[in-house]
């Protein structure tokens, strides 16, 4: 019997794996965090499900997010990514990517990592929504109006409330998982 989850990820066995294995799970370090960091970006207008399907592709594609490396990316690189197939060929969020990299260094050299940053929004800790159902949980909060203003501020691009909202969720920021979830009592 399966067990019961989110209504959201029941669709696809990729993405079941994902909700039971990262979704909502804390994570404290840089690499992860930057990682959901671009996907989310080269998320907005798009499905999570697409991204999902295109992570390997986009780990490869991206030297697995080495934020260092990818700070440094040149016009040939981004022409590269641009004729990658396997990847979002959006040029506007490619040169993000680059951007973002670029602006994370800067927030770890002013706060020793990017994880001390953002945590700092939640004081280190989850914010634990009781939700019935997974249309409950909200597209942006107070809270991620006020991060995404912060990181534009930065100069991060493609980082709406929306999609700052979606990697609170990804990174257990905000644990967002229904009630009755079955990885909400190990969370």
């Amino acid at each position: 019997m399966e067990p019961i989850r989110c209504g959201w990820c029941t669709s696809s066995d990729l993405y079941k794996k994902y909700h039971d294995e990262e979704w909502g799970v804390p994570v404290y370090d840089d690499p992860t965090l930057f990682e959901f960091l671009i996907l989310e970006t080269f998320q907005a207008g798009l499905s999570w499900i697409t991204i999902l399907n295109k992570r390997e592709n986009f780990r490869a594609a991206f030297d697995y997010f080495d934020y260092k490396k990818i700070a440094n990316y040149s016009e040939d690189k981004i022409e590269e990514l641009m004729q990658n197939t396997g990847i979002i060929r959006n040029k506007l969020k490619i040169k993000a990517a680059v951007s973002n990299a670029q602006a994370f260094m800067k927030v770890q050299e002013e706060f020793g990592t990017f994880s001390d940053y953002i945590w700092k929004y939640t004081d280190g800790k989850p914010i634990v929504n009781n939700l019935k159902n997974s249309k409950d949980a909200p597209a942006t909060t107070p809270l991620s109006d006020e991060i995404s203003k912060d990181l534009k501020k930065r100069g991060f691009k493609f980082v709406g409330s929306t999609v700052i909202y979606a990697h609170m969720q990804a990174t257990g920021m905000v644990n967002d998982h229904v009630e009755d979830c079955f990885t909400r009592k190990g969370k």
